[in-house]
């Protein structure tokens, strides 16, 4: 396990489904640890219900303690934009080695942080958000699935395989040129067979006793 550190930044009614592919990734095949940071110490609530208790606040992390901070989307961006906390803490980030990644909504709180001046970038928001924030600079509004610009990958919701790439290729992780993309006919009955390595079986076995024996 690497010594790296990484964090996701969550709001109320966060996306979960447009950053658990990177997520995932990043603790299943990776081992990764992943701090789940927010303005106050309470449950908070996913889109889809899912309830999350964040590891710690805003005013107790340190931004430039992780090499990544993840900012997923959110269907009521108006919350974490009028958040001054949560804005104070990423304006941290103009001053710290850190790659950020917003997909979605959330490219809109980095252009309120500042973090997106002379940068360009992409979003999933309704450009009418764009004309009514003066803070938001639509010169470099790209209309692409990922984009890349310096510390910050920003990313449209729909595209969330190809935003879970684009930030683990930066990290320097090895996910392959086919990430996530098959289709199920693409594989073979034996290629679609899975087995363990002995190894993996005997553990599976001891930890079965557990279960078993009285």
């Amino acid at each position: 396990m690497s010594t790296k550190k990484y964090a996701v930044l969550i709001y109320p009614n966060f996306s979960l489904q447009e950053i658990t592919c990177l997520t995932s990734c990043l603790t299943v095949w990776f081992e990764e640890k992943i701090d789940i940071i927010a303005s106050e110490k309470k449950l908070y609530t996913s889109e889809d219900g899912f309830s999350v208790m964040p590891d710690k606040t805003v005013d107790e992390a340190m931004l430039s303690d992780y090499e990544c901070l993840i900012l997923p989307g959110t269907i009521y961006p108006l919350v974490p934009l009028f958040d001054e906390k949560l804005i104070d803490f990423l304006r941290k980030g103009k001053n710290a080695d850190t790659l950020i990644a917003a997909i979605s909504s959330s490219p809109i709180l980095l252009s309120k942080a500042g973090l997106l001046e002379g940068k360009d970038f992409t979003s999933g928001y309704f450009m009418q958000m764009a004309d009514t924030f003066s803070f938001v600079d639509k010169t470099h509004f790209v209309h692409k699935p990922v984009v890349e610009d310096g510390s910050v990958i920003t990313g449209i919701g729909m595209f969330f395989r190809e935003f879970a790439q684009a930030v683990l290729n930066r990290l320097g992780y090895d996910v392959g040129e086919h990430f996530m993309d098959f289709k199920g006919s693409d594989f073979s009955e034996e290629e679609l067979t899975f087995y363990w390595t002995d190894d993996e079986y005997k553990e599976f076995l001891e930890e079965l006793k557990e279960y078993t024996e009285t």
